[in-house]
């Protein structure tokens, strides 16, 4: 198979008609990609949302008061450390991605994210819990997270910078990675292998078509092994 996008919008629109995590997945495997996915409490708000965008690494950190005056760090003293910054920053078909906090308190809310999807993001994925939930799904705008958790960050948490590397259960994710969540989990595709990653994904996606028909009509699994090579 040949590449037959030209740009991220044509690759983006493509997957949301053909690809699931699982094929994505799948193909880095392949490729000896092995520890790809995100810890799999990490879910969509709503079981039919379908998430793909380049990261925007978020690095957040446990504080224990909001204010610290006569800190060391004039992040201390800032409401949110650069949390309104990171948001502002959001461009196109990007994820807000978040990680480095303990699981103490809601990560991303409703207004965080209404600004999110008004600068054309993507959807957002929490190494931690979201809240305003019911003002989220009415967002219809994907949303990846432990769960829901009303505590909030403001006493709890700063983001201490943003567009820098993070990690999750020692998975990387560097600014620019494509981020691919579905209901079966988010995994993180490296910039660097992205074009060979999803030319994979396409194909697979195509032959599991071919071989679920023929399973539907009777053909066994090892004779659909031996003939397509794909389960």
């Amino acid at each position: 198979m040949k590449k037959f996008w030209n740009n991220d919008d044509e690759l983006f629109a493509a997957a949301k008609k053909e690809l699931f995590t699982a094929v994505v997945g799948d193909a880095m495997d392949k490729m000896m990609l092995l520890h790809q996915f995100l810890p799999p409490k990490i879910q969509p708000l709503k079981d039919e949302m379908f998430l793909i965008g380049r990261a925007m690494p978020v690095l957040e950190a446990d504080t224990f008061e909001e204010l610290s005056h006569g800190s060391n760090n004039p992040l201390m003293s800032k409401p949110f450390g650069l949390m309104l910054e990171a948001l502002d920053d959001l461009k196109k078909n990007e994820v807000y991605i978040c990680s480095g906090a303990s699981p103490n308190y809601a990560l991303v809310g409703e207004l965080m994210m209404t600004r999110a999807k008004m600068l054309g993001a993507a959807g957002a994925v929490a190494n931690g819990y979201s809240r305003d939930t019911f003002g989220m799904l009415e967002l219809d705008f994907p949303i990846f997270s432990y769960g829901n958790y009303a505590q909030d960050q403001g006493p709890r948490g700063k983001v201490i910078d943003f567009r820098v590397p993070i990690e999750m259960d020692g998975v990387r994710i560097n600014p620019g990675d494509i981020i691919v969540g579905d209901v079966d989990g988010v995994c993180v595709v490296p910039q660097e292998q992205e074009e060979e990653v999803f030319l994979r994904a396409f194909e697979k996606a195509r032959g599991e078509k071919t071989v679920l028909k023929a399973i539907q009509e009777g053909m066994s699994a090892v004779d659909a092994w031996n003939k397509y090579q794909i389960m």
